[in-house]
């Protein structure tokens, strides 16, 4: 158990990595009220454009920056194809991810893993054991960078316009606003919080690799319900129900650790990844079937005594 404890930082390091990214998934799904599965490609873009430029000699956080926009690129086209092609959000979320396997290998001139670890760079974040504490302070602060600005945001006419999109568009379109724009701002966004996410995550591994995307939805929709579940009733406020994203995805990656100490085979883990998030999306199912049964047997029990 000690040695699990000992272990934490680099799961929390991780989580809090990856719960930026599941902030760009709760954008699509619970903002967008869609199903975006760009973000699978667009992690794997942020990755290898922020270590190819690195590693060309640009100062990583400019590189940061152009991984960003690689990501709303990437957004803006999932958006165009939703909205001006009429294609299903999940279909054109699918095509954009496809298409960007071969962004990925043209950005890369042809190499599936680039690796920028080892090499005279100042990295923002590493994995390195010794600098763990000073990698979750930097991601802390990213992570509260993302969360003021997206707390502005949405508290903006824009972002109100994007937030009545998700929840009612029939209603929205009633009320003059244009909501096809509305969803390809709200993707576009989305996945450029993704890239920087990928970005991030290519320097904490220690290279880019083709497949560091594969599944990210999954893991992304893990944060995103356990942090819901856990403290919907807690966090009502809108910047902490994105930082309830966040904690979710810290405590997904704790709880791997955990399972692959104990002995998973890391084989399984994209089986782990499926069943946690089928667990977490059907509890709030589950209450809803026990709750009114609940309230029926205490009614039941009022009206005989």
């Amino acid at each position: 158990m000690l040695e699990f404890l000992q272990s934490l930082p680099s799961p929390i390091a991780k989580g809090m990595i990856w719960g930026i990214m599941a902030i760009g998934v709760y954008i699509t799904f619970k903002i967008l009220d869609l199903a975006d599965l760009t973000v699978d490609g667009t992690l794997g873009i942020g990755g290898v454009v922020l270590v190819m430029l690195t590693t060309n000699g640009m100062n990583i956080y400019l590189a940061l920056c152009i991984a960003f926009v690689a990501g709303c690129v990437a957004g803006f086209v999932t958006g165009i194809l939703h909205t001006k092609f009429g294609i299903p959000a999940i279909l054109a979320g699918i095509l954009t991810q496809l298409a960007l396997y071969s962004v990925y290998l043209r950005v890369a001139e042809g190499r599936a893993n680039l690796p920028i670890s080892g090499r005279n760079y100042d990295l923002i974040v590493t994995s390195n054991t010794n600098k763990l504490g000073y990698t979750i302070l930097i991601i802390a602060i990213f992570i509260v960078a993302i969360i003021a600005i997206l707390y502005w945001f949405f508290g903006t006419e824009l972002g109100h316009s994007i937030r009545a999109t998700g929840c009612n568009q029939s209603m929205a379109r009633a009320n003059g606003i244009n909501t096809d724009t509305r969803k390809i701002i709200g993707l576009i966004v989305s996945n450029g919080i993704v890239a920087i996410s990928g970005g991030l995550l290519a320097q904490f591994d220690g290279s880019a690799d083709i497949n560091m995307g594969r599944g990210a939805i999954v893991i992304g929709l893990a944060a995103v319900i356990i942090g819901e579940v856990i403290f919907s009733k807690i966090f009502k406020n809108f910047a902490l129900r994105l930082l309830s994203v966040v904690i979710g995805a810290i405590i997904y990656f704790i709880v791997q650790s955990l399972v692959l100490k104990m002995g998973l085979n890391a084989n399984d883990l994209k089986l782990f990844s499926a069943v946690v998030v089928a667990i977490f999306l059907g509890i709030p199912y589950w209450k809803s079937k026990i709750a009114p049964k609940r309230i029926k047997n205490n009614n039941g029990g009022a009206d005989n005594a």
